[in-house]
């Protein structure tokens, strides 16, 4: 059941915004070089790899981490990437991936190939064993301010409580917190 919401919701998600993929591809084309969508490799199920997409929002020449471990992010943003992760429309290609069945609308967030810390203590938890999310529990109770440790304390509670209804509500609190820009810090 969870699969058939995932397709029913993207494709009714493309479907209403197909006119704003075509905008903000635009609005970046105009801003600054290079492709429109930043392919990220990351990690899914069973720690599988594949390819995320992104609306790109950092310069071509931003060092392959996580943003909280550069140092001074903001200077790799672009003018229009600082609006798109604000308002977290840089994930919007991410329908993509849950069209695919490499994510869910909601799970754990996918994490980056090289983020071992988390992608160990996950594996640790059984938190692996889960399809990556758009959103998920975690992003709903602190996103960019909760520490590799309470991440995964977060995914191991959504592992455990897991339920259309639980999905529902999670989706409900992220649209809220997108609506009023909360928890991201760059």
């Amino acid at each position: 059941m969870k699969r058939l919401f995932d397709l029913f919701l993207a494709f009714l998600f493309l479907l209403l915004f197909a006119w704003l993929y075509i905008l903000l591809t635009i609005i970046i084309r105009l801003d600054t070089k290079g492709p429109v969508i930043y392919w990220s490799s990351r990690v899914g199920i069973n720690n599988k790899l594949f390819n995320m997409p992104k609306f790109r929002s950092m310069l071509d020449n931003t060092p392959v981490i996580a943003t909280h471990l550069i140092d001074k992010p903001q200077k790799y943003l672009t003018k229009v990437g600082r609006f798109l992760r604000k308002t977290s429309l840089d994930e919007l290609p991410q329908i993509y991936s849950i069209i695919k069945g490499d994510m869910s609308f909601v799970g754990p967030r996918p994490a980056l190939f090289n983020q071992y810390d988390l992608i160990s203590l996950r594996r640790e938890k059984g938190v692996d064993k889960i399809l990556p999310g758009l959103t998920g529990w975690a992003q709903v109770n602190g996103r960019d301010e909760l520490s590799i440790y309470k991440k995964v304390m977060h995914d191991e509670i959504y592992m455990n409580k897991k339920s259309f209804w639980f999905d529902l509500k999670i989706l409900f609190i992220t649209f809220m917190k997108v609506i009023n820009i909360h928890g991201i810090s760059h």
